[in-house]
């Protein structure tokens, strides 16, 4: 069983697809001003159609961005807290003011992570899974220091260089079990890790970052 779920975990790595939409490093300049220790990761808007993707995606925040050496809040902590403010809802606690949010906890700064799309486009022979993520960093003082946006995509496919007919029921075969369970997290986790550890915009290494992370 475990096996089976980690050889799924290494065919979805190798067929999935992702882009960064920033071409150039971004000046950071404030973030270096800045110089935050430790980060607030508060509840997601989710512009997709599921219901359940941000409670997935705010799970998965936290690991990525420990590892690049910051303290993160517990993010259900974080979220009880926040609902005890009376703030329930993404999208109104993203319009809250940062430094309120940031004075609440005690942090340096805030990170904001809209879902623009967690969904699974079918068709009999194949079907198409994507996330797409915007990232935001802005300090306790209101200041913008950091910013990403990755859109993961998995798409089974067929390498059965035997009969067309084969080649055919495996492309049915691969659409339905995708279509029956499209795995999110997977894709999730590697376009947070491209996000914050190792893509071209990554966030710089935090102060606990160990120097054996760091190798």
């Amino acid at each position: 069983m475990k096996l089976g779920f980690a050889a799924s975990l290494l065919m979805l790595a190798a067929l999935s697809t992702g882009c960064a939409t920033q071409s150039t490093r971004q000046d950071l300049s404030a973030f270096e001003a800045a110089k935050p220790r430790s980060i607030l990761v508060v509840p997601t808007v989710n512009k997709s159609l599921d219901v359940d993707a941000p409670n997935y995606v705010l799970a998965a925040l936290p690991v990525p961005i420990a590892e690049k050496g910051y303290y993160v809040f517990p993010v259900n902590t974080t979220k009880v807290v926040l609902e005890q403010e009376g703030w329930y809802e993404g999208e109104r606690i993203h319009q809250q003011p940062t430094s309120d949010l940031a004075k609440l906890f005690g942090a340096d700064a805030v990170l904001y992570v809209t879902i623009n799309r967690w969904d699974a486009q079918y068709s009999f022979l194949s079907t198409v899974v994507t996330v797409d993520f915007d990232y935001r960093l802005v300090s306790k003082d209101g200041v913008e220091l950091w910013k990403d946006k990755q859109q993961m995509r998995y798409q089974p496919q067929n390498n059965n260089a035997g009969s067309p007919l084969a080649a055919l029921i495996a492309a049915a075969v691969n659409a339905a079990m995708t279509r029956a369970a499209p795995n999110y997290m997977p894709l999730t986790q590697q376009a947070n890790q491209r996000a914050f550890v190792t893509g071209q915009n990554a966030l710089p290494d935090g102060p606990y970052r160990t120097v054996q992370a760091k190798r």
